[in-house]
């Protein structure tokens, strides 16, 4: 007999088939539900596109992956949730043979071909373009695991940067030298003609008040060469920020890198260096080839204010000891700017290869400021107290003198090593502030000690260039200084501005917005450490791009070192493997990526 819906329900009859079969809808209902959820975890489509410039590859396809990166262990899976290991990219190589030493936003040459006006380094500075590499950049033919610190400092690879250019053209002045298998560095220079380490003695006893690595401990040598200035000032525990442009000294920075030596890509063209306002001891110039009196002097009000009151600014060029027409117009205007700057000259001599050396000091009082007869160049207005110096231009003023909340003009940090664990003068007053910065100092003292040099398998000895991506008050750095490495320590620009307390504690830095590459070649650092970067990161910029310019920073066999959630550390972790790097995981909230030697084989299929 049939029975209608009405009486079936009515009646209660056969309920074991009607629960049954509603179970059975649901089962099917979640399993095409999950189907559809799982077949492609991320979807990367909306966030890699084809790139504009002709540098760059086509974007890398979305493929159906595999359950896991087959090149990854079951060791360093440990900790590490399955379902995150199936994201894989079908990444390219970077197509343009130039590629292997590409530098996103220096190498942005459309972007420089529309330049209106290269008069003042425009095309020096940063051109980001508008969407970001997705391609991977090929390694130098026979690269090599780069030479440990310290032979590095003397003598490197050849084929890990193959330019010939820089040793033809300076061969004469011993900057550098080809050996064999190796660039050898004799520690010459176009001002050393005794050599660098005679040149520092000579800098010492023409103002003994330099005290170099206790006085005077962070120093900006500006256009650097290939950075044996800063290289061997290391041995005096001084720590000197060494930049030059990306010029036709064809790969300068790139060798002080690959030595081991601290350096970036900056020019003083028409803005701010990105460094904070007082931040040096000491600015070095050995024919850096800046025009120091040009516009009125502004490379000179630049110096001004990253130069900490009462340091100095060593001087060697030819207008300081020639006699000519042209150096003694450039020496006169020199004259004149650093007067109205209130700068006063404390030394000036010529050493035994004649080479001259002006030293200059900024005032560490504004009454100079308050009696001179004309106010040019006036004084900043700088309203909020911002250390701002990201995309800007630079000055037509001078900065005033640094003051602490109280009114009184902030003091010259304690000598070396003394300063490192000091209270910094540009630490705000208050016990709050104070309390926060010595509990982020033990933190990091101890957290370093227990975890990163003891429990991450970081094999230290192979680690020398470093990278805190996110230092704060640089702990991290400063739990560092007992091991034989260096730290730039990055300050991104969405974050409180601590980058003049960094370099209060002695140490160097420079401000950065990770949304963007980095000014440094490919395969230049040995470890990167990021400490809750990515988790704030990601509300701005995508975390695939992020990692993309982390590989191009990261020297083959080198660390990335992530503390960050759960939650960001299994997005990373997918996007590491995709790149065959090896990942672990420890305690739940460490990341530990090593980046090996492998590449895509070729640029298309």
């Amino acid at each position: 007999m049939a029975i209608v819906a009405e009486d079936f329900f009515k009646e209660r009859k056969y309920p074991f088939i009607f629960t049954l079969l509603i179970l059975l809808i649901c089962v099917a209902l979640f399993l095409f539900s999950f189907s559809n959820t799982t077949s492609n975890p991320v979807a990367f489509d909306s966030v890699i596109q084809h790139q504009a410039s002709p540098h760059h590859a086509s974007k890398p396809k979305v493929q159906e992956l595999p359950p896991k990166v087959t090149n990854v262990t079951a060791e360093e899976d440990q900790g590490l949730p399955q379902e995150e290991n199936a994201l894989t990219i079908d990444w390219k190589l970077c197509e343009d043979p130039q590629n292997v030493d590409f530098i996103p936003c220096l190498d942005n040459f459309v972007a420089i071909k529309a330049l209106k006006s290269r008069k003042h380094m425009e095309h020096r500075e940063r051109h980001c373009p508008e969407t970001s590499l997705h391609c991977l950049l090929p390694l130098p033919k026979g690269y090599k695991v780069p030479v440990p610190w310290p032979k590095s400092r003397d003598k490197i690879w050849y084929d890990n940067i193959p330019h010939p250019k820089l040793v033809e053209y300076k061969k004469d002045q011993h900057w550098v030298v080809k050996s064999g298998e190796y660039l050898v560095f004799p520690g010459g220079g176009t001002q050393f003609k005794d050599g660098v380490d005679h040149y520092i003695e000579f800098m010492q006893k023409t103002l003994p008040a330099i005290k170099w690595g206790k006085h005077t401990r962070v120093v900006l040598d500006v256009g650097c060469g290939v950075a044996s200035f800063g290289g061997y000032l290391l041995d005096k525990n001084v720590i000197t920020m060494s930049f030059a442009p990306k010029d036709e000294h064809e790969a300068q920075i790139q060798f002080a890198l690959e030595r081991g030596i601290p350096a970036t890509l900056s020019v003083i063209g028409t803005q701010k260096l990105t460094f904070p306002d007082n931040g040096f001891d000491l600015i070095h110039c050995a024919r850096c080839r800046v025009h120091w009196d040009a516009d009125g002097g502004k490379p000179l009000f630049e110096l001004n204010r990253i130069l900490r009151p009462g340091g100095f600014f060593a001087w060697s060029a030819t207008p300081v000891y020639r006699d000519d027409d042209r150096d003694q117009k450039v020496w006169n205007a020199m004259v004149d700017i650093t007067k109205a700057m209130c700068w006063k000259v404390v030394a000036k001599a010529h050493d035994s290869s004649g080479i001259g050396l002006v030293i200059y000091q900024k005032p560490t009082s504004s009454s100079c400021y308050e009696k001179r007869k004309e106010n040019n160049p006036p004084l900043c207005e700088n309203e909020d107290g911002k250390n701002s110096s990201w995309y800007a231009r630079l000055n037509s003023c001078l900065t005033p003198l640094p003051v602490d909340d109280m009114g009184n003009l902030l003091s010259w940090p304690k000598s070396w090593p003394q300063r490192l664990t000091s209270k910094p003068p540009s630490l705000p007053t208050d016990s709050v502030s104070k309390d926060k910065f010595f509990k982020d100092s033990k933190h990091w003292s101890e957290l370093v000690s227990d975890v990163y040099v003891n429990g991450l398998s970081i094999n230290w000895l192979t680690v020398r260039n470093v990278m805190d991506m996110n230092a704060g008050y640089a702990g991290f750095a400063a739990a560092l200084v007992d091991l034989p490495v260096w730290v730039m320590n990055v300050v991104p620009i969405d974050v409180p501005d601590t980058l003049d307390i960094v370099m209060d504690r002695g140490l160097i830095g420079m401000y950065h917005d990770w949304c963007e590459s980095f000014s440094t070649y490919p395969r230049t650092y040995d470890l990167l450490h990021s400490s809750f970067l990515f988790k704030y990161l990601g509300q701005r910029c995508d975390i695939l791009d992020v990692a993309v310019e982390i590989d191009r920073i990261l020297r083959p066999n080198g660390y990335l070192v992530v503390q960050d959630s759960m939650e960001t550390l299994n997005k990373l972790t997918p996007i590491l493997r995709s790149l065959h790097w090896s990942v672990r995981l420890h305690q739940d909230q460490f990341l530990v990526g090593r980046k090996g030697f492998w590449r895509p084989t070729s640029s298309s299929d």
